[in-house]
């Protein structure tokens, strides 16, 4: 969702790589039906392995609880989001977890983008 949203909001000004230390199979379809709601479709995502080359390529890196198992590099900068984790969870428990993650994402806009290129 993060990954989606910085995309949406931020389009052509960033660049997103998303990945995950487990990743699922698919998409959670309760998360495609959450972000179709708010005009962005995730539906032809497909879960991707994070890899220490997409992290050394990386300015920032967004973790959320990934903990050891996600590659740590000098020099880069690191944020962890603590975030209720949506697998197994219907739409109506994803919609807080969307939200949040937007406000999150907006506000990481705000802090490396020139307000120009906002």
């Amino acid at each position: 969702m993060a990954a989606a949203f910085l995309t949406h909001l931020a389009p052509g000004r960033v660049r997103v790589h998303s990945a995950g230390s487990a990743p699922a199979d698919g998409v959670n379809p309760a998360v495609v039906e959450a972000m179709k709601e708010v005009g962005i479709d995730i539906s032809a995502e497909i879960p991707k392995v994070l890899t220490a080359d997409a992290v050394r390529a990386s300015d920032a890196v967004i973790t959320m609880g990934c903990g050891d198992a996600c590659p740590i590099f000098p020099g880069k900068r690191y944020l962890d989001w603590q975030l209720d984790d949506p697998a197994g969870r219907g739409v109506d428990a994803v919609r807080p977890i969307r939200d949040e993650i937007e406000k999150r994402v907006r506000g990481l806009i705000a802090e490396i983008l020139p307000e120009e290129h906002r």
